[in-house]
């Protein structure tokens, strides 16, 4: 399974947006994506309309 590097921002609680660099295992860039919605929401609380994916890449090397 291809390596995805997922890069964007979520709305913090205490009123400003913070970066993020995830990376994951996913069988596509969608299934990335639902992946990351799924995993910062869960995390931090925030409901995926709070959450800002920039970019979505294959990760390089290996």
């Amino acid at each position: 399974m291809p390596t995805w590097v997922v890069r964007g921002s979520f709305y913090a609680r205490r009123g400003y947006w913070q970066p993020f660099t995830k990376e994951c295992d996913a069988a596509s860039d969608a299934a990335a994506r639902e992946w990351i919605l799924s995993e910062i929401g869960s995390c931090h609380h925030v409901n995926r309309r709070q959450i800002r994916i920039d970019d979505i890449a294959a990760a390089g090397g290996s």
